[in-house]
């Protein structure tokens, strides 16, 4: 840990993997099939400065397959991608398949959505496919509860996750023994909406000893202050010397929540698929770029940004782009939201290591407040 704020939970620290060191807080791009959607690797490593995105177990396993990108020389290779790569589980993907999946103890049995063809996700094979994939950093297989969900319910789900993720574990630990390369495993705190849950979750897996611990079940309905409040059951559980990874978040405003409750790393799609459906995120608020107003607008979409689109593009541009139904929007779009996102990650761990992050926070909080 390099740095750690004494009025909340917020620190700051180094993340090493076998493909670069990356400062935290970090927010992740998404690049679900191997691909941020709009951007090149040059765009995103060089332009943007991202030295850590995600990548989608479920999409890659089910095309172009484990096995075609570990033939290829893994998926750093395989995407051009130099810096670090962390995968997901697939869990949440499948999950979100309600009529075309069967929970069992072993595992899940599922369609696929693009031909309908069966597949089986394990805790053992979802390890064995993001080893393939060469990860830095892999998710343990758990199961996503959908919200609202009944205490019982959510309390059976929460002990096969537990199962699947001593599985997943131990598959781990025998892969990894001979290899040469490091390979991170993150179980995932689960749980749904009820504290006592969340809570006896992490318990049982900081007995693992993983090498991080990610909290899911996020963003699947429930109200902020809520999905805020199982971060806060969990954080004087999860070890204070071992990354915490707050999955699918969040919203502009949010991210310096999730990092004052002591979160580490953060993903989410909102700043590409909001940037592609022409909501764009500034320091000044959010803009919709199709409105009226915009059409002769030629100030840059956000004055205080440094991006190539704001340097370049007037909003009146953008929105002409947009409204054509052109490429180039989604590429000038999703590199001004990723560099957003970004930007204010790098306020955030500058305002923990000057000290100054609970001044930060109430900034944040206040500028929230008088937009509504």
């Amino acid at each position: 840990m390099v740095a750690e704020c004494g009025e909340t939970r917020a620190r700051a620290g180094l993340l090493h993997t076998q493909h670069g060191t990356i400062e935290t807080p970090v927010f992740m791009p998404v690049g679900t099939q191997a691909t941020v959607k709009g951007l090149t690797q040059r765009d995103l490593a060089e332009d943007l400065g991202v030295r850590i995105l995600l990548a989608n177990t479920y999409h890659l396993c089910l095309r172009p397959g484990p096995d075609l990108i570990r033939a290829m020389g893994g998926l750093h290779r395989f995407m051009s991608w130099e810096n670090a790569i962390l995968t997901d589980s697939g869990g949440f993907q499948v999950f979100s398949l309600s009529g075309l999946r069967k929970v069992t103890e072993d595992g899940v049995l599922f369609r696929s959505h693009l031909n309908g063809d069966l597949h089986t996700f394990t805790p053992e094979s979802t390890v064995d496919a993001q080893l393939a994939f060469g990860s830095d950093i892999l998710m343990a297989l758990d199961e996503c509860v959908p919200y609202p969900a009944s205490h019982e319910y959510a309390q059976e789900s929460l002990g096969r996750t537990l199962r699947w993720a001593r599985r997943a574990a131990e598959r781990h630990r025998c892969a990894i023994a001979e290899s040469a390369t490091r390979h991170a495993l993150f179980p995932i705190v689960q749980g749904s909406m009820f504290p006592d849950l969340r809570r006896e979750c992490a318990a049982a897996l900081v007995d693992l000893d993983a090498d991080g611990y990610a909290i899911g079940g996020l963003s699947v309905g429930e109200p902020r202050p809520v999905s805020l409040a199982m971060v806060e059951a969990t954080e004087d559980i999860l070890p204070r010397s071992r990354p915490r990874y707050a999955m699918g978040v969040g919203m502009p405003v949010e991210l310096p929540e999730y990092v004052a409750r002591g979160v580490d790393m953060m993903d989410c799609v909102l700043p590409s698929r909001n940037a592609r459906n022409g909501s764009l995120f500034t320091s000044a608020g959010r803009v919709i770029i199709k409105h009226a107003r915009y059409k002769e607008d030629p100030l840059p979409l956000d004055e205080k940004c440094q991006c190539y689109t704001c340097k370049r593009y007037s909003r009146a541009y953008l929105r002409h782009l947009f409204l054509s139904g052109e490429i180039l929007y989604a590429a000038l779009a999703t590199r001004h939201n990723i560099q957003r996102y970004l930007d204010i990650m790098r306020e955030i761990r500058h305002a923990i290591l000057s000290g100054k992050y609970p001044e930060y926070l109430r900034t944040v909080r206040s500028d929230c407040a008088a937009a509504g």
